[in-house]
């Protein structure tokens, strides 16, 4: 039987953890304890690890250059549309329309009222892209997320919770491949 591979930390802690993660097992183990009871454990622990690291979904390859630029591609005819679509229903103006291919957001407003648009959102349901072109424009009347300026998006879209709940479950699948 093989050894189990995994990466050891140590620490002035009093027991032996195993954390499974992306990246494989993760062993923070007190700095008395020898490499071989270290190993003892982890390998005593086997059936649990190898459960818990089938349940790990395999890496989604990285989406090429060509990739992002046909999905920026589409999302700058798309996104404009839906824009000038919910705008008049929020009750805004709008500056420049800006697609980019964020790691960490869907989309933005800036003070000057100048929106920017992750090109991933052209993966997403068409009520995704809906209500993260409404979020945007309702900063155009609140900069803030106060109850304010959701009692706003929810005026345009009364079920956004199902939008939002969406991207946080599909965020990491979707912007992990860039």
């Amino acid at each position: 039987m093989t050894p189990i591979p995994y990466t050891l930390i140590r620490s002035d802690r009093k027991s032996i953890g195993i954390q499974i993660t992306a990246d494989g097992v993760v062993v923070r183990a007190p700095k008395r304890l020898s490499a071989a009871e270290i190993d003892r454990f982890v390998q005593s622990k086997r059936s649990w690890i190898e459960a818990h690291l089938s349940k790990i979904p395999a890496p989604q390859p990285k989406f090429t250059q060509t990739e992002i630029e046909a999905l920026a591609q589409r999302a700058l005819t798309v996104i404009p549309d839906r824009v000038r679509h919910f705008a008049p229903i929020v009750g805004v103006s709008y500056g420049r329309i800006t697609i980019r291919n964020q790691r960490s957001r869907w989309g933005s407003c800036s003070g000057k009222g100048n929106l920017n648009f992750n090109c991933l959102l052209m993966l997403t349901p068409s009520f995704c892209l809906d209500y993260v072109v409404v979020h945007e424009l309702c900063h155009r009347l609140e900069m803030n997320h106060s109850p304010k300026f959701w009692a706003q998006v929810e005026r345009v879209l009364p079920d956004y919770q199902k939008s939002r709940e969406w991207l946080k479950e599909h965020e990491k699948e979707l912007i992990g491949r860039l």
